[in-house]
């Protein structure tokens, strides 16, 4: 596999960008807004100029990296001639399902199609194309440049051999993959989700402040990050979204979304990409700072 088209120039999706065409693949980056597109270049750019920075690339690799980005508004136009297509785009079933249509439409037929969902029902997914045995999940860790693992997700009709060459392809790209089955959640987020509400659980019901809570569980459980500090990192939004599919899925009232968490969500308070979540995050500073609502 030499050509890869990436659905989504998020966060997500230009990691996933910057990560294959470092590793050599032709990579066609895809999404409706060229603004959007635009940026995530500058952004791959300022990531690559880290890693020379800090000796871990060449800066002719950096420029051969960036030369093999080709960037799309449309579908049909990126996905033509790939044997790959990963989608990225914002964890919306509705916006998903339209996608794998498309892709299902306009990519060659032997072409694989991954989801980076974290959620998902990839069974689901597969089920709007006429190649469910070629549809699977693709997991990525954000921030994809950094993180090894790719969470390896198979569909109920995905074949023995397209995982084959997920697992094999993951490896190319120096990650460590894992295969799970297709439940609700998968793994990373049907284990690290409930963790994640709890934490908010525990601040509602005035267990400790978020300080404290993020304090235990990075000194005594060794955690790089504290629970509600990964919220905020991740998206409260798209936590919550995550913990309905859960909850949904499983049908367990374990998994229901805090209120906390639901009330901050419709309030716009959604972690770092709003500026506020359990922590204020303000342009150029790493302080990390407890919002005003949560200070004693």
């Amino acid at each position: 596999m030499m050509h890869v088209a990436v659905i989504g120039s998020g966060t997500m999706g230009n990691g996933i960008a910057h990560v294959f065409a470092q590793h050599g693949f032709s990579v066609a980056l895809i999404d409706i807004n060229q603004s959007a597109l635009d940026k995530a270049l500058q952004t791959i750019s300022k990531n690559l100029n880290r890693q020379v920075a800090k000796g871990t690339l060449a800066e002719t690799e950096k420029t051969a990296t960036l030369e093999r980005i080709q960037t799309h508004t449309s579908i049909a136009d990126g996905v033509r001639d790939v044997q790959l297509v990963v989608e990225a785009a914002t964890e919306n079933v509705d916006l998903k399902l339209q996608i794998f249509r498309d892709l299902d439409q306009h990519a060659p037929q032997e072409a694989i199609l991954a989801s980076n969902t974290s959620s998902i029902s990839i069974t689901k997914i597969a089920a709007v194309t006429k190649r469910p045995a070629q549809v699977i999940g693709m997991h990525f860790m954000n921030p994809v440049p950094v993180m090894k693992l790719v969470e390896v997700i198979r569909g109920y009709a995905t074949s023995d051999a397209v995982t084959e060459q997920i697992m094999d392809l993951s490896r190319q790209l120096s990650k460590t993959p894992t295969e799970v089955n297709d439940y609700p959640g998968f793994v990373a987020n049907r284990i690290l989700m409930p963790m994640i509400n709890e934490a908010i659980i525990s601040l509602f019901e005035g267990v400790a402040g978020v300080e404290e809570i993020d304090t235990v569980m990075k000194l005594g459980m060794a955690h790089p990050m504290g629970p509600l500090q990964l919220a905020d990192f991740i998206g409260l939004d798209v936590c919550l979204a995550i913990l309905r599919v859960l909850h949904e899925g499983l049908g367990n009232p374990k998994y229901a979304p805090c209120p906390l968490l639901v009330n901050m969500v419709m309030a716009g308070r959604l972690g770092v990409k709003s500026g506020e979540g359990f922590y204020k995050y303000t342009a150029g500073s790493k302080e990390l700072v407890v919002a005003d609502r949560f200070q004693k």
